[in-house]
């Protein structure tokens, strides 16, 4: 059931791959020639830093001697997939013409769903390897469902064609993701 589960966690990443290919800015409206409104100007500004502290939640993890190997799996599949979906957001804020920093926000925890604190990402760093497998699915759970939030609040409320096709892989690709972390929990 765990190897289906994480099967499914791959071809959802690469189901993003193909996402984003096709989310680039090719005239054909997916970037800065279709049209776009304030509600994808905030998910984008939102979710670059969200998807910049998974990242740094994983180099975090990676660097422990001793971890699990389907959590290490599972934390270089979670870094694959977000670089690209960082760089595709910082390229559709450069076409819109908006900087990348909301105003009066400075990305700490609980402006953004699932964000980390300083003291649990320091949490994660101390923490050893048993405990840092443990520490990181469940850090990573919440993680994602606050950018599952974030996403559907783009699908209700955005218009631009590229990110709400972002906004849905990233709450397919997390979901399924949050079920591997899951079953992985359960048997550590």
């Amino acid at each position: 059931m765990l190897k289906n589960r994480f099967t499914l966690a791959i071809v959802g990443l690469l189901a993003v791959s193909a996402t984003l290919s096709g989310c680039t800015s090719d005239g054909n409206g997916a970037g800065g020639s279709d049209t776009f409104n304030d509600q994808d100007v905030l998910f984008v500004q939102s979710m670059i830093p969200h998807h910049t502290q998974a990242i740094d939640m994983v180099d975090i993890l990676l660097e422990k001697d001793g971890i699990d190997e389907r959590v290490v799996e599972l934390a270089e599949s979670i870094k694959a997939a977000q670089t690209p979906e960082i760089e595709q957001m910082n390229a559709w804020l450069d076409e819109w013409d908006v900087s990348a920093d909301m105003p009066g926000m400075d990305h700490g925890a609980g402006e953004m769903g699932g964000m980390m604190s300083e003291e649990d990402m320091a949490n994660l760093d101390a923490a050893s390897a048993d405990s840092a497998s443990r520490l990181f699915l469940s850090q990573m759970t919440a993680h994602h469902e606050g950018a599952i939030e974030m996403a559907q609040t783009e699908l209700d409320s955005g218009e631009n064609s590229g990110a709400l096709k972002l906004a849905q892989s990233i709450i397919d690709t997390q979901q399924a993701e949050i079920d591997v972390m899951e079953d992985i929990a359960s048997t550590l």
